[in-house]
This record gives structure tokens, C-alpha cells and sequence, in this order.
């Protein structure tokens, strides 16, 4: 039953982990810039906060993103204004790249704390994401066998949505990396914010008019 459950909830996740989206975006966008370690910390913060809403739903804590209105619409607009702000600065960066000048843009070095700061930027990201909570109060539950104890197979199942996620990352870090060269061009790199830029306004905005 246990085994079942976990290779169940894999094929769930794992869709859902592959499907191109906001993760998607932010990981591409940081590892296309030369920032591995910030990439690696962009997806061990989002992985995180993957195991804090396991945990939270486990305990029954986000049942009141779906019985609570007020909750779930606080974390919803403090979510959408996080990613407004985000992509805004995004498309600010490469706008401002495109007008400053022409010449090729130096390397940049490695920003210390880089792995910090990408760890806090994944973690909030995911976090202030009141659709995960939602998802997690509704699907978790019917995987967990009534026999097993329900906090730790609850646990065990996000881990193995958290490990889906790591993999997944690490083909999209793979993929960025192999065409390094050509991405840390300035053209690339400012259609690259464009692009993400563009679409985490998107993911804001989809937010903050959804249901």
C-alpha cells in the first residue's frame, strides 16, 4: 500500500514537476546567467518550501487556505505583488542593458552569498504561492493510506515530490549550462529577462485576477 501510495504520487508530481512554469522560468533564467551556485540555491529554495507546505498540509495547518477566504486571498495578493515586483525589475534590468550601451558587457563575477540569496528568492517564491497550498490540501490526503501514520507518510511524500523537483533541476541547469557561451552573450542575456520577465509578470498577474 505504502509503495503504491509513494509510486502513485510520483507520476502525479512528477507531470506536474516537468510542466514548464513559474520554477521553470526562475531556474533557467539564473543558471542562463552563469549564476550555478544562485541556481543551485534557487532550487533548493523552492524545493523547501515544497517540504514546508508537505509538512504544513500534513498537519492540517493549510486546510484554512481552503476554508479561509481572508488567508487565502492575504497570501494570494502578498504573492502576486511578490512576482509583479520580481519580473518588473526583470524587464527594468534589461532595459536598462539595452540603453546604456553597446559594447559587450564584462563578466560578471560571482555576487557574494549568491547560493543565500537564491535559497531566500526560491524559498519566497514558493512560499507566497497560495495554489500550492491548495494543491497540497487537495491530493496529499488521498494518497496516504489509512493505515500509515499520517504526518510521516505525508512527509515521505512531499520528499519524493521535493526529489522529482531536484532532478528535474538539474536537466534545466545541464541544459543552461551547455549553452553557456551563447546565453552570457549581452543580447542573450537581455532577452533572456525579457522572457522570463515577461512571463513571471504573467504568472503575477494570472495570480492576482485567478480564482
Amino acid at each position: 500500500m505504502v509503495i503504491t501510495a509513494l509510486w502513485s504520487f510520483a507520476l502525479v508530481v512528477g507531470l506536474l514537476t516537468i510542466t514548464p512554469g513559474l520554477d521553470t522560468a526562475l531556474i533557467l533564467r539564473t543558471a542562463a546567467r552563469g549564476e550555478q551556485r544562485r541556481a543551485w540555491g534557487v532550487v533548493l529554495g523552492i524545493q523547501t518550501g515544497t517540504l514546508c507546505w508537505g509538512a504544513l498540509t500534513s498537519a492540517g495547518v493549510t486546510a484554512l487556505l481552503a476554508a479561509s477566504r481572508l488567508a487565502y486571498e492575504t497570501l494570494r495578493w502578498a504573492g502576486a505583488a511578490y512576482l509583479l515586483w520580481m519580473g518588473a525589475r526583470m524587464l527594468w534590468e534589461a532595459r536598462s542593458r539595452a540603453t546604456a550601451s553597446a559594447e559587450p558587457e564584462p563578466a560578471e563575477p560571482a555576487a557574494p552569498g549568491g547560493f543565500a540569496a537564491g535559497w531566500r528568492q526560491g524559498l519566497v517564491t514558493n512560499l507566497l504561492n497560495p495554489k500550492m497550498g491548495v494543491f497540497y490540501v487537495a491530493v496529499l490526503p488521498q494518497f496516504i493510506p489509512a493505515s500509515a501514520p499520517h504526518f510521516l507518510m505525508g512527509l515521505a511524500l512531499t520528499s519524493v515530490h521535493a526529489v522529482l523537483g531536484v532532478l528535474w533541476a538539474a536537466v534545466l541547469v545541464g541544459f543552461a549550462r551547455a549553452l553557456r557561451d551563447w546565453l552570457r552573450k549581452p543580447a542573450a542575456r537581455r532577452a533572456m529577462d525579457r522572457i522570463t520577465g515577461t512571463a513571471i509578470v504573467g504568472f503575477g498577474v494570472k495570480l492576482a485576477v485567478g480564482e
